[in-house]
């Protein structure tokens, strides 16, 4: 008996799905799971994960903090860059800041949750605390002292132009990093106020820091994963000193070990040399 057009059409359906979730739901996942046993693989397929004495102490692909019992940084280890996935380095999360070069004025608010820091207060902040624990000059182009965005909330006569009426600094609640601006006082910012949508024209101010900043770009700013298991060379370099002070090693030393973790260009023209943070770390601890 020939089965309704409808029906059979139906049925096609039906053997087309079961083919395809066992070739595809079944059959190429064990085939995959397969490859990752291969000698060689194996380790790649697992996440690339280091054991020392029988536990594992990180993942040669996956970024991770080194502090100490307080959560600051531990001075005896290199510091990997800063991150923005989850509560940092949470591969489950894994995540940019999404704030881009425009990000420049603090949400100001009494309520902490409400309150988030601008790229550009993060950035100083950062560079701040890292100038303090290398013993460098930690300031930035248009980041105030006590590292925040140096940025002027500017209000004309007549708009965009004119004579200068008023001036906020739109990141500081306490005193100003300027004190006048055009001759006009500048005024502390206040909390849940948007200066931008009352007419002010956002300035930021470069200030006196030097134009190549003593803190490399990428100890200040979050990869786009925030997984980045590499810091710059740059970055390694700038720690060397303290490594070698708390470690009593010659800088030298210190210096050679950084140039042995350190991998080249992929194909040897893509990307930048990368200083891989926990195998520098354990050879550190090696010596």
């Amino acid at each position: 008996m020939r089965l309704p057009s409808w029906l059979a059409q139906h049925l096609a359906a039906l053997r087309a799905l079961l083919v395809f979730t066992v070739l595809l739901g079944v059959a190429y996942p064990l085939a995959m799971v397969a490859v990752g046993r291969l000698p060689g693989l194996d380790n790649r397929a697992d996440g690339s994960l280091i054991t020392v004495a029988g536990k594992q102490v990180g993942s040669r692909l996956i970024g991770q903090a080194f502090t100490d019992a307080d959560g600051k940084p531990d001075p005896r280890y290199f510091q990997s860059r800063p991150s923005a996935a989850g509560d940092g380095y949470d591969p489950t999360a894994t995540s940019a800041s999404n704030l881009g070069p425009n990000s420049i004025v603090d949400t100001l608010s009494d309520n902490p949750d409400d309150a988030s820091q601008s790229l550009l207060t993060q950035v100083c902040a950062r560079s701040l605390a890292i100038g303090e624990l290398e013993g460098v000059d930690g300031r930035r182009p248009y980041c105030t002292a006590d590292g925040v965005g140096a940025v002027l909330a500017v209000f004309y006569r007549d708009g965009l132009t004119g004579p200068v009426t008023r001036v906020v600094s739109v990141n500081q609640t306490g005193t100003p990093f300027v004190a006048s601006y055009d001759g006009v006082t500048v005024e502390s910012a206040k909390s849940g106020v948007d200066y931008r949508a009352l007419g002010g024209v956002i300035t930021p101010i470069r200030g006196t820091a030097p134009a190549k900043p003593a803190v490399p770009a990428d100890a200040v700013t979050a990869s786009a994963s925030g997984l980045d298991p590499d810091i710059s060379p740059a970055y390694a370099e700038l720690q060397v000193p303290r490594i070698a002070r708390e470690r009593g090693l010659p800088e030298d030393t210190v210096r050679k070990l950084v140039k042995d973790n350190t991998s080249g260009r992929a194909l040897g023209f893509l990307g930048e040399p990368g200083v891989n943070v926990l195998e520098l770390n354990l050879a550190l601890d090696n010596k």
